[in-house]
C-alpha cells in the first residue's frame, strides 16, 4: 500500500518526524533555548501570525525574534491534536491546538502559583523534507483567545 508515493512504513516516519519538530519548536522556547528554533525551519522558513501582520521569514530573522525573547520570561506550552497530512514524499501540512501559560518576571527557583493560559489557539504548519530532513518551512499562529503576558511583582525580601 503506497499513500502520495510512500509506503506505509515511509508514510509513518514523515508523520512522526513533522510532530517531533512541533514538539521541538516548544522544547526550546519554554526551556531556554528559544534563538534555536530558526534551526527547524527550512533557510526560507516564515512564522507568522496574521492577526496583526507579523510575519518573520528566514533564519536569521528567525533567530533575531525568538532569541529577543525577555530572559525572565516563564512559559510552558501544551500541544494536543496534532494532525499530520502527509501531501507528498517531501511535503506535509499539521495543525496542532495548544495552551499557553507564560508570566514575565520570573526568578528562577520560584514557584509561580497557577493561573489561566495567557492563550489558547492553534498552529497551522507547512513541512519540506530538504536532504532528507523534515522541517518546517511555515508555521502560522491562529489566536482566537489571547491576553497581555502577565509580569509578576518583585519578590519581596525579608
Amino acid at each position: 500500500m503506497t499513500t502520495h508515493g510512500l509506503d506505509v512504513m515511509e508514510h509513518f516516519v514523515a508523520e512522526r518526524a513533522c510532530e517531533r519538530l512541533i514538539l521541538e519548536f516548544v522544547r526550546r522556547l519554554d526551556l531556554g533555548e528559544p534563538g534555536t528554533v530558526c534551526e527547524l525551519f527550512t533557510p526560507d522558513g516564515a512564522w507568522e501570525w496574521p492577526y496583526d501582520g507579523r510575519r518573520i521569514e528566514g533564519r536569521e530573522a528567525l533567530r533575531a525574534y525568538f532569541g529577543s525573547r525577555p530572559t525572565d520570561r516563564l512559559s510552558r506550552r501544551m500541544c494536543t491534536n496534532i494532525l499530520v497530512t502527509v501531501d507528498s514524499p517531501d511535503t506535509a501540512a499539521a495543525t496542532t491546538y495548544f495552551a499557553t501559560y507564560r508570566v514575565d518576571g520570573y526568578t528562577d527557583g520560584a514557584l509561580v502559583p497557577p493561573r489561566l493560559p495567557a492563550n489558547v489557539g492553534h498552529y497551522e504548519d507547512t513541512f519540506r523534507k530538504i536532504d532528507g530532513v523534515w522541517l518546517l518551512a511555515k508555521r502560522t499562529l491562529i489566536l482566537p483567545f489571547g491576553g497581555p503576558t502577565e509580569h509578576l511583582a518583585s519578590p519581596s525580601r525579608p
